[in-house]
């Protein structure tokens, strides 16, 4: 049976500021995420349903990632949850999340990983997440590096 990698690709935008850093990012600012999202598994086969062929119906895929992480993280003010008017800034603003940990690209990454291996549908594997917060700079988070 063939193991199979499928990716979807998501964006969305999101600020962040990085207390203590000693340059511009310490400031609020923002990025237009791009999230690709590669799940590996084996295809379904030997049966007569619609879906056969699919390691996860690209729909599924979609469903999980808006929910655990679009829906929450998009056109949001992303803040450690000690920074300085965190609190104040949730509590007057809609869309603040508050994290256990300095929002960079990289901690963010291993955090969607987290919460993606854990709601996946049976059969799909998170294989690796790629972040861009410019064209030109990234991320990667692959789950062989990771066990």
């Amino acid at each position: 049976m063939p193991v199979l990698r499928i990716t979807k690709e998501f964006r969305f935008e999101g600020a962040h500021a990085l207390p203590g850093y000693d340059g511009r990012c310490r400031n609020i600012h923002g990025h237009s995420y791009i999230l690709y999202v590669t799940i590996k598994g084996e295809p379904l086969c030997g049966t007569t349903s619609p879906k056969e062929g699919m390691v996860v119906d690209f729909k599924e895929l979609k469903a999980v990632v808006n929910e655990n992480i679009i829906d929450i993280f998009d056109h949001a003010l992303i803040l450690r949850k000690d920074a300085v008017a965190a609190g104040e800034l949730a509590a007057g603003y809609g869309n603040v999340v508050l994290v256990d940990f300095q929002p960079t690209t990289e901690n963010l990454i291993c955090y969607f990983a987290q919460v993606l291996k854990e709601k996946l549908p049976q059969g799909a594997e998170l294989f690796s997440l790629k972040m861009h917060e410019t064209a030109g700079s990234f991320a990667e988070w692959y789950a062989s590096d990771n066990i």
